[in-house]
């Protein structure tokens, strides 16, 4: 589908199918756990969705081979996003629920917005302030002492891993919003899907151990869905989608994801949603639109 043919229903149709698959995704990486190892669970996602990636790339003409410019950029989204957010999260939700992992992960932003100020010298006014101040005020709330088991170690391990890979991912976008692009991004997503995914078997291997899995149909199919649904149609989706709408919109509406994420969390898999996490959850959401600038027209 061209950028040209493709109507705004259209790709809003489809950025809501990108919201409910990300939704979606984070509830059956949390059931994968049950049978997978965490950090297997994040290679035996990245593998298959690299194997996609290289046929459809090659098909289409699109695999090309990168350029020495090309090299920071599929370090730091192999390493930062696919590697340090996606393995934190899958050993951090190891002792979280799916619905508060999710909000943890969706505090990305609030750490983009001060780093953007000190490393690439963007706007940090007011709005900034009083989003990102919203924002830790969601993060106190889940982080009040009737809400935790501060003397339970796996709780506090759970929670400060999902807040690293919160981290992790903010430095990649940062990093990506001063890069200068040399080849498209989609072009350069099957190079960092093999950077991740060699170095996610590196350290399953090293951490790990062989894992012994008890592969079932269901096991397959919760594998199966993360990596094609959550991974290789949501990347083809965004694609899309940015050709189609503008970006401000689409960043917009993905703050869908963590609220679709805690409703699938609630119905698939019976979490009890506290009003304090979505008390949080809209606190976070609120002081990230709040910190959005404002275009001028």
């Amino acid at each position: 589908m061209s950028a040209d043919s493709l109507s705004r229903r259209t790709a809003f149709w489809l950025l809501a199918a990108l919201i409910l698959a990300w939704g979606l995704n984070w509830v059956s990486n949390k059931a994968t756990l049950d049978y997978v190892p965490p950090i297997w669970a994040t290679f035996f996602r990245t593998g298959p969705a690299l194997l996609i990636m290289l046929i459809l790339c090659g098909v289409s003409g699109r695999l090309v081979r990168p350029v020495k410019a090309d090299l920071p950029i599929i370090f730091s989204v192999g390493w930062l996003h696919m590697v340090g957010f996606s393995v934190l999260a899958s050993v951090g939700m190891q002792y979280l629920s799916a619905g508060l992992a999710i909000v943890l992960a969706y505090t990305t932003p609030l750490w983009v917005m001060p780093a953007s100020r000190i490393f690439l010298g963007e706007p940090f006014g007011w709005r900034q302030a009083s989003g990102l101040a919203i924002g830790m005020l969601g993060l106190a709330v889940i982080f009040r002492p009737d809400q935790i088991d501060w003397s339970n170690r796996d709780v506090v391990l759970g929670h400060g891993l999902i807040l690293l890979a919160a981290f992790s991912w903010a430095i990649c976008i940062v990093y990506g919003r001063g890069h200068k692009f040399v080849t498209p991004t989609f072009e350069l997503l099957p190079w960092q899907m093999l950077l991740a995914c060699v170095t996610q078997l590196i350290l399953a291997l090293a951490i790990e151990g062989v894992p012994r899995i008890d592969w079932s149909l269901k096991v397959v199919s919760l594998l199966g869905f993360s990596c094609i649904f959550g991974t290789v149609v949501a990347y083809w989706i965004m694609n899309t989608v940015n050709r189609g709408l503008p970006a401000s919109i689409t960043s917009m509406a993905l703050l869908a994801v963590p609220v679709m994420g805690l409703i699938c969390s609630a119905v698939i898999l019976d979490e009890k949603i506290a009003f304090s996490l979505w008390l949080a959850t809209a606190l976070i959401i609120g002081g990230i639109v709040l910190a959005r600038p404002v275009r001028q027209s």
